[in-house]
């Protein structure tokens, strides 16, 4: 298990003895010196793909049910939670909005929630035009499931959904995923990573980081800051020819 693990067991452990000290069916909860295993202290490691690489993952998953979702993922930064709780009544094709208010997350059992991680990740897009046209062309298809599979399909009015209606599970997405990648040679990476990589990017194209605070939806800037920002090599190759001969002897 990994430490988080062991020091988030030992907690509902410790509480659970409490109660029974209480209730008087023990003297003395016997959990709470056991000692537990110290925060590894480390940073932050993710892959990080610049435009050029993102635009190979894409390809690689060309023709493949996961595209589209992919392809959302990178241009809205979005964790897999909320691509996966994306729904047609987010989307207003008439006015060009796109709502993050809903999510799909896997603990024990996969659960729905009508919200999303802090109120900052609840937020609306403008609905940029090549979304616009995957998201027409998704619900062209959906429409072509309807009519196939009739009264068997699952109308959940989920997104991204197998031919038969019923949602993606973020565990098969995550498999399907990293499936690709390996089969294409490329490089493992987790899902969050398009999450960073979106980050990366628009640090790189010149966005500052407030702006990219708020188009990911972090509560803080700290976060955006120490986690999510990083300087790809083309970055620190342009700073650094940018004060070439800036001093002189």
């Amino acid at each position: 298990m990994s430490i988080r693990s062991i020091r988030s067991f030992s907690l509902i452990i410790k509480e659970a003895l409490n109660m029974a000290v209480i209730m008087e069916y023990i003297g003395r909860n016997s959990a709470l010196n056991v000692p537990l295993p110290k925060q590894e202290d480390k940073k932050q490691i993710g892959t990080f793909l610049g435009v050029e690489d993102a635009n190979k993952v894409l390809q690689a998953f060309r023709g493949h049910h996961l595209q589209p979702l992919i392809y959302v993922t990178l241009y809205y930064g979005l964790r897999r939670s909320e691509v996966l709780g994306l729904k047609w009544g987010a989307i207003d094709f008439n006015n060009d909005t796109i709502e993050i208010r809903h999510t799909v997350v896997k603990n024990l059992t996969v659960v729905a929630k009508d919200k999303t991680k802090t109120v900052s990740s609840n937020r609306t897009y403008m609905l940029l035009p090549e979304i616009k046209e995957l998201l027409l062309h998704v619900k062209e298809k959906t429409e072509y499931y309807k009519h196939m599979f009739g009264s068997e399909y699952i109308d959940t009015d989920y997104i991204f959904t197998w031919p038969n209606g019923k949602p993606y599970a973020p565990d098969s997405v995550t498999r399907g995923f990293q499936r690709v990648l390996k089969n294409n040679g490329l490089p493992k990476m987790r899902f969050h990573d398009l999450r960073h990589s979106t980050a990366s990017i628009l640090y790189d194209i010149g966005w500052d980081l407030k702006d990219i605070q708020t188009w990911l939806g972090h509560a803080d800037i700290e976060t955006t800051g120490n986690i999510y920002t990083h300087i790809s090599k083309l970055r620190k190759q342009t700073m650094a020819n940018n004060i070439e001969h800036l001093f002189h002897l």
